[in-house]
């Protein structure tokens, strides 16, 4: 109940702070008429303006939209970041009914290469549901998800195969969805032709003509809005002759959330579009959530390891880092058949792209991964990849002070 409390205090601020600024202000108003008129004139005055604000705003109709902040305008080629009023309505009427969703953070461990060689007709489902999760302990957010988790699910195939792509509306979601895969060749990556409704389902077919890594996310206007609260994914467009060998493969993506409240402020969170337009996240997270992959990657000293990093964006650029390792190899951007990058310490990934790291693991004990513009570290952005096995002192030897920092800088 806490949740939704201060949900509505946020709510109530607002329009009691709208209500009181315009009650002041025709107070004023009417104050300084009352002073350089009679009250005949003043009153004549006053109700002038009244109806001349009446009559051009009664014409524009009752707002549909609620926007936050209030009164918020925008210059995009589709809807702002706003929600329709009977949504807002309908949250709070159903606000029991939505699933609670104990961890939001989607499994970084993912499987392994696609066995055969031929081309295959693919069949993949995906749902749009609309959930309540943790960013952090005590903070909830009204999460829009593919399948329950942030990001989707890591969707593997083949260059060549033939894809059926089925997008499901949960019953329960209020708003619109859709999916634009940057894997698709066809207009809007697929989204023009799944827009759906809540309890509404549409497919279509695509030919995966390019190899790589690609990102996907819900394309709905207000596109980055749908993006804020969680709707961005991975889908691994494997090259015909596969993707070299390795013994462990990770899924991770970096995230932007904008809470209307400041940082670690309890309670059910609201995305601010102010916040969200001028690129003020208030916590940036690796799988959807402060802690999101952490306790969660484990891997023994000799193996060889994949990372598949995506950056949902949707403002800033990811400086990825793994503390205490060197890339030995990277395709930049998730470009797969041009230009390999070797002995990377740091590497680039824009807002709505993605790149492939490997690397060997020659030495146990917890390393950290960071998008290395390292204030972001205290906003979430970070993650733990836990190696075991023996030492070997010819590559590293030291004393380990067990009440060192843990973040390794």
């Amino acid at each position: 109940m806490f949740e939704l409390f201060s949900f509505i205090q946020y709510l109530l601020l607002q329009g009691v702070g709208l209500a009181i600024a315009i009650g002041v202000g025709g107070l004023f108003i009417f104050t300084v008429l009352r002073k350089l008129h009679s009250p005949a004139m003043t009153w004549a005055l006053f109700l002038f303006f009244f109806g001349t604000c009446l009559f051009l705003y009664v014409p524009m109709g009752v707002p549909q939209t609620i926007s936050f902040p209030f009164g918020l305008k925008t210059y995009g080629p589709s809807d702002g970041p706003w929600l329709p009023l009977k949504n807002v309505f309908s949250f709070f009427s159903h606000f029991k009914q939505f699933e609670r969703v104990a961890d939001i953070a989607a499994l970084p461990d993912v499987t392994g290469a696609i066995a055969t060689t031929e081309e295959r007709e693919v069949e993949i489902r995906i749902t749009a549901k609309e959930v309540l999760s943790e960013i952090a302990p005590g903070v909830t957010m009204n999460y829009w998800t593919f399948d329950g988790t942030v990001p989707g699910p890591f969707l593997r195939v083949r260059e060549g195969d033939m894809v059926h792509l089925t997008l499901t509306n949960d019953q329960t979601s209020l708003h619109h969805h859709s999916i634009d895969l940057h894997a698709v060749t066809g207009p809007g990556g697929g989204a023009v032709a799944t827009n759906v409704a809540p309890g509404e389902s549409k497919d279509f077919r695509f030919r995966a003509l390019n190899p790589g890594l690609y990102v996907y996310h819900c394309a709905h206007p207000n596109v980055a809005n749908h993006m804020a609260h969680g709707m961005y994914g991975m889908i691994l467009v494997e090259p015909k002759e596969g993707l070299p060998k390795v013994d462990k493969e990770f899924y991770v993506m970096q995230g932007e959330i904008y809470t209307s409240e400041k940082m670690g402020a309890k309670g059910l969170q609201v995305i601010d579009a102010g916040k969200m337009l001028s690129g003020d996240a208030e916590y940036i997270t690796f799988n959807g959530r402060v802690g999101g992959v952490n306790d969660k990657m484990t891997a023994k000293v000799g193996d060889t390891v994949r990372i598949y990093f995506g950056n949902g964006g949707v403002n800033h650029i990811s400086s990825f880092h793994v503390i205490g390792e060197i890339f030995d190899t990277v395709y930049p951007e998730a470009s797969v058949g041009g230009t390999l990058f070797k002995n990377v310490q740091t590497t680039a990934v824009p807002a709505g792209g993605a790149a492939m790291v490997e690397f060997k693991l020659d030495v146990p004990g917890k390393y950290i991964l960071v998008d290395h513009a390292l204030a972001r570290l205290d906003r979430g952005a970070w993650g733990v990849l836990e190696v075991t096995g023996e030492e070997n002192k010819d590559i590293f030897d030291a004393k380990i002070d067990p009440n060192a920092p843990s973040d390794g800088h």
